[in-house]
């Protein structure tokens, strides 16, 4: 359901829930973030989410719907500030000569917010299985030991990561 798709009953349900909810979600938020403005933001991403997914909550549940949405979009927000600090400590890290420009340093902070998004869309374990192995370098029997399991269950948590990254970066391919 879009905008441009919306019944006038769709409509007028969520005006309706705007003007019922907006007080109280918009200073939950702001207890939140700390921040009137990214609360703004993140308010007017709650509703826009509501408006994508083409479904309106009915009124009995419409609160807890909402602070569902709103509490991902916190989570989604400062996990977004954890890497952009990271990499920009890292960042300060190197020569002046090796520093991208503004617009590369957004488009890599763009990938490594995808890139996390898409790493804590795993299972505990075959997250942590594949991380030990790629970034860290470790062996299926190193992994397994840390984790408390076999050699087989760290292949196949890293097959399925591996998995999880092939159709990801299919889907971008144009």
């Amino acid at each position: 359901m879009s905008s441009s798709t919306l019944t006038l009953r769709q409509e007028q349900q969520l005006e309706h829930l705007y003007r019922e909810h907006q007080g109280w979600l918009s200073s939950f938020l702001r207890k939140r973030l700390g921040c009137s403005q990214q609360a703004a933001d993140l308010l007017q991403d709650t509703y826009l989410r509501l408006l994508v997914s083409g479904r309106l909550p009915d009124s009995d549940f419409a609160r807890p719907y909402l602070t569902r949405i709103a509490k991902g979009l916190v989570v989604d927000h400062f996990r977004r500030k954890r890497i952009e600090q990271a990499y920009l400590e890292e960042l300060a890290l190197r020569p002046e000569e090796f520093v991208q420009s503004p617009e590369e340093q957004l488009q890599l902070i763009d990938a490594l917010i995808e890139a996390d998004t898409l790493l804590h869309s795993l299972p505990e374990k075959a997250r942590r299985a594949f991380l030990l192995r790629r970034v860290d370098g470790l062996s299926y029997r190193e992994i397994s030991e840390q984790l408390g399991v076999s050699v087989s269950s760290v292949e196949k948590y890293v097959a399925r990561a591996l998995q999880v990254c092939l159709t990801a970066s299919l889907r971008e391919e144009p």
